[in-house]
């Protein structure tokens, strides 16, 4: 599709849409914001005081643009204001102070004719109100702005004093691409700047699916290990490594396959999987003779939720594929795990020291503990090994005693939804719904898209599920306000769009192609890590689950 076609799409739409603002504004400003996918998003914008007019000169200098730039124009999107409020410096950094980091979610223009100004997405994808991490607010980062400023305009009026005006907009606007329909935009409000979707369909879910696990494929390299992440405003490289979230994700990316098929994708857990037993993992002996095995992460540490994490993978690995490869390893893993629970109390050991086996940390995060607890169910449920079952039963007496359920943990989550398919005990179901129960406030309401709420969700549902349908059990649910928890799932799953590197917010960052189709962390950058990406992609593969199940139970 040329520029021509583009813009008359976008026109189109905009036409429909945009309304005038009330003086001392122009009535009418038109931004257009062209990409080629592989370098950050050219923005051009005029105002005037009809659609026509702000149209046109819009539009010939978006063609002026691309033929100086010789772009091939892949994306293109349209832009305007729907509010504008006339502030100072000093009372922006006010407002500044109050705003989540990243979480600024306003154009700016340094004049009241409109003539100097920037998209939210410019703001954020040039860290142009970025002050550091340990900064929890936006911050005028001068520097950035100054540099950014002298790209898009040849001599800004850049006064950062306090007195001098600032204009603070809303917009909102509509995302065109070749061989798609255009893509309305919300506006102001935590989902602005991405597509409209009011209701998620099995074809939505699916997407995402396919989209993030092609992604996370593209990051194996040839050696089986991970590119870790990127900061996606300047496409700086993370240069630290995890094992834990080496097979962590490698775990989310064999869930993804059984629904997608792709062939990349298993070509991908393969290297990492290959990478992963011949490289990260190691043998020790035990002091009673057997020969275990422990994923050696960084500082020669032991993570409980490292091994268990090696177990989600290669069983997941292993029930997909049919393979038996894996089974003497699974074995060494389990008792690694085991090694590193107390017989009595329950109670696990969080970190060792390899290749000594000695004790560096008694506990880290609950974290490991659901992990743990979890990679035994599901080994339990690949061998029938009635090793592993009671293990997990012994945790779970410690879990419940230390009221475990008080930190809302997804992998908990997972672990009792897993345990109760074996174990009809009242005890665990309990434990389960109190992991949700008061917690559904939080999971509607939290600023951040968190992807691992919608985990925590949607392993509940699938617990609530076969409670509705236990004579012995259903009680249970008179303690969970169902229709507030199914609201709250929903919720959460919409919410957790405004993660999601669409093309129309990957387009404004430095190298959109090596991020489009992930999942990042506003609140850390614009973060795309891998395994911020594995648990948006293990919701959503869950998700879509349940959606298909709803469906067929409709039908």
């Amino acid at each position: 599709m040329s520029l021509s076609e583009l813009l008359v799409q976008a026109r189109r739409h905009a036409f429909e849409k945009v309304a005038p603002l009330e003086a001392p504004y122009p009535a009418y400003t038109i931004f257009i914001s062209v990409s080629d996918g592989r370098q950050r998003a050219r923005v051009v914008h005029a105002s005037h005081a009809t659609f026509d007019e702000a149209w046109k000169t819009a539009a010939s200098r978006c063609r002026r643009l691309v033929q100086r730039e010789k772009l091939q124009v892949r994306w293109l999107r349209a832009d305007w204001p729907t509010s504008a409020t006339r502030r100072n410096w000093k009372t922006l950094k006010e407002i500044l102070k109050k705003t989540k980091r990243n979480y600024f979610r306003f154009a700016l223009a340094l004049d009241s004719q409109l003539k100097h100004i920037f998209l939210e997405q410019e703001l954020n994808a040039n860290a142009m109100l970025y002050g550091g991490n340990q900064v929890a607010h936006p911050v005028l980062n001068e520097k950035n702005f100054r540099r950014y400023a002298g790209l898009r305009y040849r001599s800004p009026p850049l006064d950062f004093s306090d007195d001098t005006q600032v204009i603070q907009l809303a917009t909102t606007g509509v995302f065109c691409a070749a061989g798609a329909s255009p893509q309305a935009l919300h506006g102001a409000g935590r989902n602005a700047g991405r597509r409209v979707i009011e209701q998620l369909t099995p074809a939505d879910a699916h997407g995402l699916v396919a989209s993030s696990s092609r992604y996370l494929a593209s990051q194996v390299q040839a050696s089986g290990r991970f590119h870790y992440g990127w900061h996606a405003c300047f496409d700086r490289p993370i240069r630290t490594y995890n094992s834990l979230r080496h097979a962590s994700t490698t775990y989310a990316m064999v869930e993804a396959w059984e629904v997608t098929g792709d062939a990349d994708l298993k070509a991908a857990i393969d290297r990492s999987l290959h990478f992963l037993t011949d490289s990260l993992i190691k043998e020790a002996e035990l002091p009673d003779g057997q020969t275990a095995a422990f994923l050696i992460d960084a500082q020669d540490e032991i993570k409980l939720g490292g091994n268990a994490v090696c177990l989600l993978a290669l069983v997941q690995y292993s029930r997909a594929t049919g393979s038996r490869e894996y089974l003497p390893l699974l074995e060494k893993l389990a008792l690694g795990i085991a090694h590193m629970q107390d017989p009595h109390s329950g109670r696990f050991v969080h970190v060792l020291n390899y290749p000594d086996l000695s004790v560096k940390e008694p506990f880290r995060i609950i974290y490991y503990d659901g992990e743990a607890a979890f990679g035994l169910m599901r080994l339990y449920g690949l061998t029938g090994d009635p090793r592993w079952l009671a293990m997990v039963e012994r945790a779970f007496d410690h879990f419940i005693d230390a009221e475990h359920w008080k930190a809302h943990d997804h992998w908990l989550s997972y672990c009792v939804n897993e345990l109760t398919r074996y174990r009809d005990d009242e005890r665990y179901y309990r434990f389960g719904l109190q992991n949700v129960a008061d917690h559904l406030g939080f999971v509607a309401s939290r600023i951040t898209t968190f992807p691992t709420l919608l985990e925590l969700m949607m392993a509940a549902e699938q617990m609530v599920q076969r409670l509705k349908a236990s004579a012995e059990h259903s009680h249970l649910l008179e303690g969970l306000d169902l229709e507030r928890f199914y609201q709250a799932l929903e919720f959460r799953a919409h919410y957790l769009l405004n993660g999601h590197f669409f093309p129309e917010v990957a387009m404004y960052f430095q190298n959109p192609a090596r991020i489009l189709g992930s999942f990042y962390i506003r609140h850390h950058a614009f973060r795309v890590r891998i395994d911020d990406v594995e648990h948006y992609l293990s919701g959503y593969v869950a998700y879509l689950r349940y959606l298909q199940s709803n469906k067929q139970a409709v039908r």
